[in-house]
């Protein structure tokens, strides 16, 4: 880079820090109340949805984020091989006419391949780029000087952003958690990733960028339970340097999404980091298996949905099929996930109460629980089981519907499955051919804790209409 570039960078950087950042101090968010050790909040109920799209760039990352409000924020732009070509269809496909926060994790070639063809878009042909927000510390590529040209260009807003200072989405509570003052490790770019917090009710998100283990260390000294989220995206496309065992335990997450190609030459996700991930019993999306990964939270709940159907398990995370980044396919829901933290009034998103013509879905009842299976429990799988019985007087369609126990292990109702009036299924945790009275989880290890349990069932729509503990 010249000396005259990089000179420019930092008085750009240095205008608008003084104009209007908090200048990096790490003083975090405020602190929680906690219980037992563990972080508890009152949360307010938010209106609307929050959607975060992973979408499938290879072996890169991209995250879209759509706010309740309408209000858009893109972390990352793709590979700096295909110029942005799969982030701007994505974008141009889902119709989003403005980026009012663009997110540039770090400056790493596979993180801001598509900056300067995204600025250029969106300030030309569509509504514009509200601001950039960039960790600060350049690097000496071709793909960033492009960068650098279309933020001069277009006389784009450019932050230099770090622990503590703010992005003002609407109607969702982002903290900017990394790097910190100063910075660490010499500099190091993936160490200096932007880490984001997103908060929308009792929902949560973590975007880590490729933070390694020296952020991530920072990460939990600094903020130990406040990392407790609902969805983590793992670190540097799941190398083993990264999604170490004290963030995950910080943070808890309930699903893990790994953004990186099939077959890459990096390994990636690394079995190190899987075995981690499995050891805690996380169910985990790949997006060069389950395609874009779309989750959308009303505040209580987040809906996965995915392109096509693969195994969440991370111990099995390669036996699922790999999908093109770029495909259209469209995106099925695949399971729900309950938040956590307390809401101080029901969320406003509205609730279907009758289904199939006036069914209740509250006529959905269990029937009975087998949890202690006969014998060794992980050779018998299909003796752990859950009989539900509809007790209503008309058909339930209970497709999309999803069961879930304490712990978040998720099972989903197959599209156009009915249950009669009067009539039962089991659903057994191990494999199987379904039929109208018996489905199979294809778990291979127990779900149901034979010590005690809680079992959940939420609609399509993400309402729960059944829960009993035993």
């Amino acid at each position: 880079m010249s000396t005259r570039r990089r000179f420019l960078l930092l008085a750009v950087l240095g205008l608008v820090v003084l104009a209007g950042c908090s200048g990096g101090v790490n003083q975090g968010p405020p602190e929680p109340e906690t219980t037992g050790g563990q972080t508890t909040a009152t949360l307010e109920a938010p209106n609307g949805t929050l959607e975060v799209h992973f979408i499938n760039v290879g072996q890169s990352v991209s995250t879209l984020v759509v706010g309740p409000s309408g209000e858009t924020m893109l972390v990352d732009t793709g590979h700096f091989r295909d110029d942005g070509e799969h982030v701007l269809t994505y974008l141009q496909r889902h119709d989003v006419e403005r980026i009012d926060y663009l997110v540039v994790s770090h400056n790493d070639a596979d993180h801001i391949g598509g900056n300067a063809r995204i600025i250029e878009y969106f300030e030309t042909e569509a509504d514009g780029i509200g601001a950039v927000y960039d960790p600060g510390i350049a690097a000496s590529t071709q793909t960033y000087e492009g960068y650098l040209d279309a933020v001069e260009a277009h006389d784009v807003t450019l932050y230099e952003t770090r622990a503590g200072d703010e992005i003002p989405f609407e109607g969702v509570d982002v903290t900017v958690m990394g790097p910190p003052e100063p910075y660490l490790e010499n500099e190091a770019r993936n160490e200096n990733s932007i880490v984001l917090k997103l908060q929308f009710g009792a929902t949560s998100f973590l975007l880590t960028g490729d933070a390694e283990d020296d952020q991530e260390a920072h990460l939990v000294d600094a903020y130990g339970d406040r990392l407790n989220v609902t969805v983590l995206k793992a670190g540097h496309h799941g190398s083993a340097s990264s999604t170490g065992e004290r963030l995950l335990d910080a943070a808890a997450p309930q699903a893990v999404v790994i953004s990186s190609g099939w077959d890459n030459q990096y390994g990636h996700p690394s079995a190190a980091t899987l075995d981690r991930i499995a050891a805690r019993d996380v169910p985990t999306y790949w997006t060069a298996t389950h395609g874009d990964v779309v989750l959308t939270s009303d505040g209580e709940r987040v809906a996965v949905a995915t392109q096509q159907p693969a195994p969440t398990d991370p111990a099995r995370l390669r036996e699922g099929d790999p999908i093109d980044p770029g495909s259209t396919a469209p995106v099925e829901r695949r399971a729900v996930i309950a938040g956590s933290g307390e809401l101080t009034a029901p969320s406003a998103t509205a609730t279907e109460t009758v289904t199939d013509g006036g069914a209740d879905p509250s006529a959905l009842e269990v029937a009975e629980i087998h949890a202690d299976a006969e014998g060794t429990e992980s050779e018998n799988l299909n003796d752990e089981y859950v009989v539900f019985e509809n007790a209503g007087d008309a058909a339930l369609d209970l497709g999309g519907w999803t069961v879930e126990d304490e712990v978040g292990k998720t099972y989903t109702f197959p599209e156009g499955f009915t249950l009669d009036a009067g009539a039962t299924v089991t659903l057994h945790t191990g494999s199987g051919t379904d039929t109208g009275a018996d489905l199979y989880w294809g778990r291979d290890s127990p779900v149901w804790n034979n010590d005690g349990d809680t079992v959940v069932v939420t609609t399509d729509t993400g309402e729960e209409v059944l829960r009993v503990s035993y």
